[in-house]
């Protein structure tokens, strides 16, 4: 087909010569005229079209397209001249694989180019995506870069005629070899990967871990994850941990609201309309607490020494529990001192039922009674007549 091609396009120059030299130049100029064409007339009129509409996409996409089309041309029209004359085979078979690797660097930058572009777009649409987003958009997009400009380099080395079986089994050997000794490493990284496509939390939550650290998310990273206390310390915990304990994530409902409990205890005898009347009071009085949902009441249980109460209201966020919690505890112990509201301590009653040195003490007696009455018998037996 290739040869049937060349022959036709031999005999359409023929009509203007037979001068090898100026079929060339045609050839040139035709596909510089073609690449202009469709650079100036063909790719405006599409910008133009493209500019009405209200997405942006399309916009990118023709103006990332024109200059490898228009490079494309020329390469195509100087490969084409290249064959219609008859050159030297070494130099033949070192102009095509160059003309070749042209073409599939410009492809591979316009590929490169647009991926980043639609990767991001998808990122910005996390309601239909939610693998991608933005905390994996970097990660996606190294991903895009390596399997790109794999496959671009494979296809170079291939129209060089360089056996790529050896250099992918080597690969492989090493790939193994560097998988056992840096599995570690691997698992965190996998880890990552995980993490940030099932995005149990995200920067800015505050999460409780299984070993008790609580603190606000500030770093997600292929390899680790990094938090920051409320005592301003910073925990790097590895991903291959987190991937594999509980994580409590009070930032990761419906949104950032968290409910916090004040238990009071009261003594037994008080009041217990007067003492949720003066909890709600409390919760009313402080504005950290917010409107919706209301706070509430609950008398829970019937306590060892007191009647527990607790006291639940929202905040607005995980953070400021310590302080609020204390401006409620703070407050309720002053309002009970003013209702005259007794808070009883742990107490317990011991009732000593007998004394164990007493019983020796009875024994004691006893025995010496004894050896008395034996003795008054033994005198009057003496006595005795």
């Amino acid at each position: 087909m290739m040869e049937t091609w060349k022959a036709e396009l031999k005999y359409y120059l023929s009509h203007i010569g037979d001068n090898p030299v100026m079929h060339v130049a045609v050839i040139l100029l035709a596909s510089w005229i073609v690449a202009w064409v469709l650079d100036k007339i063909v790719i405006a009129y599409v910008k133009r079209m493209t500019a009405k509409t209200s997405a942006d996409f399309d916009d990118q996409l023709v103006e990332l397209l024109h200059k490898p089309l228009f490079y494309s041309i020329l390469v195509m029209g100087i490969s084409i001249a290249t064959s219609v004359i008859a050159l030297p085979e070494q130099v033949s078979t070192i102009m095509f694989p160059i003309l070749y690797t042209m073409l599939l660097m410009l492809w591979t930058l316009f590929i490169l180019r647009i991926t980043k572009i639609i990767l991001r777009k998808v990122s910005a649409t996390e309601k239909h995506f939610h693998v991608v987003h933005p905390q994996t958009l970097p990660l996606f997009e190294n991903l895009a870069l390596i399997l790109i400009l794999t496959l671009s380099i494979y296809y170079i080395f291939s129209s060089w005629d360089i056996d790529m079986s050896a250099w992918l089994a080597s690969a492989g050997i090493v790939g193994i070899a560097v998988g056992f000794a840096a599995k570690d490493t691997l698992a965190n990284l996998f880890s990552g990967v995980f993490i940030m496509a099932d995005a149990p939390y995200k920067i800015k939550d505050y999460i409780v871990l299984d070993s008790g650290e609580r603190g606000e998310v500030t770093h997600i990273g292929l390899r680790s994850t990094r938090i920051l206390t409320r005592d301003n310390i910073e925990v790097t915990v590895p991903n291959s941990v987190m991937g594999n304990t509980k994580v409590i994530n009070e930032s990761g409902g419906p949104s950032t609201k968290y409910r916090i409990r004040a238990q009071v205890g009261a003594a037994y005898g008080s009041d217990i309309d007067l003492i949720e009347k003066v909890l709600m009071d409390v919760a009313k009085e402080n504005a950290d607490l917010c409107n919706f949902p209301e706070p509430v009441v609950r008398f829970r249980v019937f306590g060892g020494s007191s009647l527990d109460f607790e006291l639940m209201g929202w905040i607005s966020e995980p953070a400021l529990r310590g302080r609020i919690i204390h401006q409620l505890n703070s407050a309720i112990y002053k309002k009970f001192a003013e209702h005259n509201i007794e808070i009883p301590y742990a107490k317990q009653d011991v009732y000593i039922k007998e004394f164990p040195g007493h019983s020796l003490i009875a024994d004691k007696t006893d025995t010496n009674n004894s050896t008395d009455e034996v003795a008054d018998t033994k005198q009057a037996a003496d006595n005795k007549p």
